[in-house]
């Protein structure tokens, strides 16, 4: 396993200038203002534990005057062309693209990935809006003869109204513009709260579609380290009307019975615990391939990575050794130059998590190929790590791992299998790699998820709908679907005919 950590003088000059550039204030009405009281917080480099800056820390008082601007300008902003929504949307997608390798890099600086997962990452975040940019003029109605023939059904489809928007620390643009986009598309306004660990590549967001000639107090950013005291009073306020979140189930929990009081619209991408399965007549190179992608991209912090490697006995062994050499290759470091492939984890409280869990597996008898230890130096590093016959009481097999841990348990029978991955309050994704289509189609009905990677390592797309079922959430983001968040059906009886 191959470490660096060193940074050109040129680099550290780069990292201080697209720091520099990114807002470090709230956007409310279309001004970038402080917060109140000239409060502010410091955002952290997860490599080195050092600060990079300081942002606004918004008070309950600042959301609400978000939401005010947003409240203000969404009569305006539904009545807005649709093609122009989409075109301020398209223009947004070309600044984005324009600026791929400094946004790169403050993503890079604020959450720790390398510079290779954060150039993919932009690209994913911009098609979000190139996507919505499309759907924004295909905002479809009905109109049909009623059934006794005396009347005719006009059916239309309107934006819900001002939408809050909460965005988690993984993906600090993607999961922004995920939202972001169909808001604007569906003619909504908004206040987004992206996480107080990575707020810089959202302000840069709200910069571009500034420039990209989004009105005023169509998109408001309130930054704060505390999210409940500053969206708690949103939530309740009765001025907005719909509330989309991503991240934790048990934030998520709370969210939906805050938005009970004022029967907020509510869209919820929560936690995962996706199960790999691996059955007998494999790829087992295939397999390996698929499970570096589920199991290492976003270094394991993603709600999609594979946490449960179920494999069968049969191919276990080689399944294993494979992967455990791809992951001792892989290079870790400081993600701000090329040669990096493993960042560091967020912060020191996801690194005392991951640890625990995995001492937690080896106590329990889980023998260790693999790492299953921090890194030395500064900075929130834990090594790439692979536990074989991790037995079903240990807590990584009912918690998500959200780090670079692949635990291998093995199965005889396809039950089994279906069985052990659908034994989980989750219900995001799954990953299946076999052969047989009979059984490739018989597993993914069966299997109790939102996605199902089917002989491959990664789902995501701008262009399908991504959500999923049971404890992982409600709604879906992406895709067709995706606009249908923001928007309510109205239905108009038209008589005298």
């Amino acid at each position: 396993m191959s470490t660096t950590s060193s940074t050109p003088a040129s680099t550290e000059t780069r990292e201080a200038r697209v720091v520099e550039a990114a807002p470090k204030q709230l956007l409310i009405g279309g001004k970038w203002r402080g917060a109140s009281g000239d409060r502010s917080y410091e955002v952290e480099d997860p490599s080195t534990g050092r600060a990079l800056c300081s942002v606004a820390d918004a008070t309950p008082e600042d959301g609400l005057a978000a939401l005010a601007a947003a409240h203000d300008a969404q009569s305006g902003w539904a009545a807005h062309p649709p093609r122009e929504r989409g075109e301020i949307l398209r223009r947004a997608w070309e600044l984005i693209t324009e600026r791929h390798e400094d946004l790169s890099l403050l993503m890079t600086l604020e959450m720790g990935k390398s510079l290779i997962e954060s150039r993919a990452e932009i690209t994913y975040a911009a098609e979000f809006f190139r996507w919505f940019a499309e759907e924004a003029v295909r905002i479809d109605g009905d109109y049909a003869v009623a059934p006794n023939g005396k009347g005719r059904f006009l059916v239309t489809r309107q934006p819900v109204g001002p939408a809050l928007l909460i965005t988690p620390w993984n993906f600090p643009m993607a999961m922004g513009t995920r939202k972001i986009g169909p808001a604007i598309a569906a003619g909504c306004t908004s206040v987004i709260k992206p996480a107080h660990q990575t707020p810089l590549s959202m302000l840069a967001l709200a910069d571009i579609l500034n420039e990209a000639g989004l009105p005023e107090g169509v998109l408001n950013v309130v930054t704060a380290r505390g999210a409940g005291s500053v969206m708690e009073p949103m939530i309740r306020d009765g001025r907005a009307r719909k509330l989309s979140f991503t991240g934790s189930t048990s934030v998520g929990r709370k969210l939906i019975e805050q938005s009970a009081e004022q029967v907020l619209k509510v869209s919820m991408e929560l936690g995962g615990n996706a199960p790999f399965l691996v059955f007998d007549d494999a790829d087992i190179d295939a397999a390996v391939d698929g499970a570096m992608l589920a199991k290492m991209r976003n270094i394991g912090e993603a709600c999609t990575a594979a946490n449960r490697f179920y494999v069968h006995a049969d191919v276990a062994d080689e399944f294993a050794r494979k992967l455990t050499d791809r992951m001792a290759a892989l290079r870790i470091g400081r993600g701000v130059t090329d040669d990096v492939e493993v960042g560091p984890l967020i912060d020191s409280v996801q690194l005392d998590k991951v640890d625990e869990l995995v001492s937690d597996a080896v106590g329990r008898g889980a023998q260790v190929e693999l790492g299953a230890s921090r890194g030395d130096g500064e900075g929130y590093f834990y090594q790439p790590t692979v536990l074989k016959n991790v037995p079903l009481q240990a807590r990584m097999t009912s918690e998500e791992i959200f780090g670079p841990v692949a635990p291998i348990s093995t199965f005889t029978d396809e039950q089994t299998a279906l069985r052990e991955a659908n034994n989980t309050e989750y219900g995001l994704v799954a990953y299946l790699y076999t052969r047989d289509i009979q059984r490739a189609l018989r597993v993914s009905e069966q299997l109790e998820t939102g996605m199902v990677g089917l002989n491959q390592g990664m789902v995501s797309n701008p262009a399908a709908p991504f959500g999923g079922v049971k404890a992982s959430g409600l709604g879906r983001e992406g895709g067709k679907v995706g606009i249908d968040e923001f928007l309510e059906t109205k239905y108009i009886a038209i008589g005298g005919l």
